[in-house]
């Protein structure tokens, strides 16, 4: 089909569609990945230092935690089902040519989700139905699970980064699939270890800003000062490793895509020395308004001041991404990472000089926002990385308007998927809500504890 059969059979539409479709639905779903990767963790790190310490406020923190980690999971799974669907109906194009090829990754995070539906199970039911030991060990498959479950997937949108694991013969066709390659490619390490460290630093700042809420408002109890204490450390670790991290996927997307990189920049021209620009607005092939630190990207993709950076004139111009949205996101993901930098090396600067949190409200109130903040940074971090690939939805081989369904109707899938996670947003605040309302029934010594 070509372009102009396939605007007049509806692409436009289907493709703006199915794009929206897919942006909501991981956009939703990724922010419950996150505590599907790091939650487990910390609920049992909790649950054992509750234990090893005697201290019942720990073991009833574990315990709540626990049983919001039930419904997180219940509503991720959800969305997760959906997202399986919306592969082969929004994108049949690509399933059709490349499913045997990176098809495999989804089949083994079928397998991680059922291990960790059912160890959540046992975890949640066996709470005081199994000894301690037991009833710890009892998790460990679930974080396991959680983590390999993260890889898979993220394997998979590595792949579409940087395609791998196959060869094309003289007609175009995919010969000799690979799948095991195609899991294992140049993006797929890099990528990870930037989302699995993106889950510890959500999870444990959204966890956190919830408890300087709280002391915000008064109610400084060990409860809550455990409930901020522990989620803000995994959280404030992760963060300086993340920033280590983002040199590394820096110089594997200059290595396999120049053009998200230039895009990222706002780099139309390529050039020796090429400095690093903070905002700004894409015009014209310029980037205008732009504060530009001197030398600063050939530092940061070749460690050396006179390194060439290839820019946009090099790409031509149906394939490029569009510009202006690919740098904002990548420089709010920049800035808010920063942010949290420095709330991370004030809380560590406090604590291994007076072995204590900040007690200033001003400290509470940077943690109470820092969760949203890491969420908005998440996110915008994926924006950086789907839109800079486009117009590919498999780089270099397959343009994302080739791939979509021609299907009539698919706008009202938009509709439906709008109505479903509305439902599960209510839900989930409900139930978290009344969760948290329920802590008054603490046993009579963690009350006593807390105090």
């Amino acid at each position: 089909m070509t372009v102009i059969e396939f605007l007049a059979a509806g692409g436009a539409e289907n493709l703006w569609s199915a794009r929206t479709q897919m942006a909501l639905s991981l956009g939703w779903h990724i922010v419950f990945a996150c505590f599907g990767i790091a939650f487990p963790a910390i609920v049992v790190f909790t649950e054992w230092l509750g234990h090893r310490r005697g201290d019942a406020v720990l073991t009833g923190l574990a315990h709540t935690w626990a049983k919001a980690m039930g419904v997180l999971f219940a509503a991720g799974a959800v969305s997760g089902t959906l997202l399986s669907f919306e592969m082969g109906i929004l994108w049949p194009g690509l399933m059709d040519r490349f499913g045997e090829v990176f098809g495999f990754p989804f089949v083994l995070e079928g397998f991680a989700f059922f291990v960790e539906a059912i160890f959540v199970g046992v975890y949640l039911f066996g709470w005081d139905r199994l000894s301690p030991r037991a009833h710890m060990l009892s998790a460990l498959p679930m974080v396991g699970a959680g983590i390999a479950g993260a890889f898979f997937v993220v394997s998979a949108n590595a792949w579409m980064n940087n395609p791998t694991g196959f060869r094309l013969d003289a007609r175009g066709e995919v010969v000799d699939a690979r799948p095991w390659a195609a899991m294992f490619g140049p993006s797929t390490w890099p990528q990870f270890t930037h989302m699995w460290l993106a889950a510890f630093m959500v999870t444990g700042f959204l966890v956190a800003s919830v408890y300087a809420v709280g002391m915000l408002r008064g109610r400084r109890d060990g409860h809550h000062r455990a409930g901020l204490l522990i989620p803000l450390t995994v959280a404030a670790i992760a963060t300086p490793v993340q920033i280590g991290v983002g040199d590394w996927i820096a110089n594997t997307v200059a290595d396999n895509q120049p053009a998200k990189l230039a895009a990222m920049e706002g780099q139309y021209e390529t050039t020796a020395g090429a400095g690093l620009s903070i905002g700004g607005i894409y015009q014209d092939n310029k980037l205008r308004y732009a504060l530009e630190i001197p030398y600063g990207l050939s530092l940061l993709i070749h460690h050396d001041p006179d390194g060439v950076v290839p820019g946009l004139e090099e790409v031509p111009a149906d394939e490029r991404p569009p510009v202006n949205v690919v740098h904002l996101a990548y420089n709010v993901m920049v800035a808010i990472g920063l942010a949290l930098l420095a709330l991370a090396a004030w809380f560590g600067l406090v604590w291994w000089r007076r072995r204590r949190l900040p007690r200033t409200a001003w400290f509470l109130r940077a943690a109470a926002v820092a969760g949203v903040a890491a969420v908005v940074a998440m996110e915008a971090g994926w924006i950086t990385t789907e839109v800079g690939r486009q117009p590919w939805i498999v780089h270099g081989l397959m343009r994302t308007e080739d791939a979509v369904s021609p299907a009539a109707g698919l706008s009202w899938g938009l509709v439906a998927v709008i109505a479903v996670y509305t439902v599960l947003t209510v839900f989930t605040v409900v139930v978290l809500r009344g969760l948290a309302r329920g802590r008054d029934t603490l046993a009579p010594q963690e009350q006593e504890a807390a105090r």
